[in-house]
């Protein structure tokens, strides 16, 4: 499927989408809202047959989301009700459609992530910024609220910082961002790619089925009471132990070499003996 606002490159199982808006500095129109969630089904069905494994998100030129576009807010003043709340749906189910993808969503982050931009932010399993990006969930300053994106944002932020973000509407640095849990990593800008593509390195290293059972776990436990979470946790533990990536990651640990999905080719030549705990 072509798109006219999103550009798709593959690296191997590596999947770089990128917003391409960059003359209105990538802000959400309803054109856009429809092609992401185009594109997280189609990722989703590829993901399911293996074909990637990482989605790096980005921006282009300057800034990574700077939220609603002027021109579609416009259109919006003169919508009935009903009419927004079919708008407000579309967007809703484009942040889960992304929120659901069974492989890491790694954000890269440069300019700005502002409302909206934020909430892609927050449903990002990895975001890394640069060290000049602002942040700020905005939208009370034009008399309306984040309420698509809080149920993302809430679960990344939780509800103390989103008191004070959500109902002052203030601006914050990319530190903030990640003292708050929004973001994970803040690189000066000439180190932005390099500290993305450490993180894809490392999921790269890890096992696929493993990782997208382990995103799915955060979500299954979270929240859950203790006992209520405990055989959840005991029956996906035991499952992964004995399937065939389990088996051939503690296989590949014990012999010393590495697993075959690091390059789909085993490697039966001894490494460095390691202490790591596994």
């Amino acid at each position: 499927m072509s798109y006219q606002f999103l550009t798709i490159e593959h690296d191997g199982p590596v999947e770089r989408l990128t917003l391409n808006r960059p003359d209105v500095r990538n802000a959400f129109n309803e054109h856009m809202i429809a092609e992401l969630t185009a594109w997280a089904g189609e990722a989703r069905a590829r993901a399911l047959r293996q074909e990637i494994r990482v989605v790096v998100l980005g921006g282009a030129g300057k800034t990574f989301c700077a939220g609603a576009d002027v021109t579609w807010m416009a259109k919006t003043v003169r919508y009935t009700r009903e009419e927004n709340m079919r708008d407000a749906m579309a967007m809703s189910r484009m942040f889960a459609a992304l929120d659901d993808l069974p492989v890491p969503l790694v954000g890269r982050i440069q300019g700005a992530a502002l409302g909206g931009g934020a909430g892609l932010a927050a449903v990002c399993d990895i975001a890394v910024s640069e060290e000049q990006a602002l942040f700020g969930f905005t939208e009370v300053k034009l008399g309306i609220i984040p309420a698509v994106i809080s149920p993302f944002a809430l679960a990344k932020i939780g509800r103390s910082a989103a008191r004070e973000l959500f109902l002052t509407g203030a601006r914050f640095s990319a530190a903030r961002a990640k003292e708050i849990g929004l973001i994970h990593a803040v690189v000066p800008s000439p180190e932005l790619d390099a500290a993305v593509q450490r993180y894809v390195d490392e999921l790269l290293a890890a096992g696929p089925e493993a990782v997208a059972a382990a995103k799915a776990l955060v979500r299954e436990v979270w929240g859950r009471p203790r006992d209520e979470a405990m055989p959840i946790t005991v029956n996906a533990i035991a499952e992964r132990r004995v399937s065939a990536e389990g088996q051939e990651g503690l296989g590949a640990f014990l012999a010393k070499r590495r697993p075959q999905w690091v390059d789909g080719v085993p490697n039966t030549k001894d490494t460095k003996d390691t202490k790591e705990e596994k």
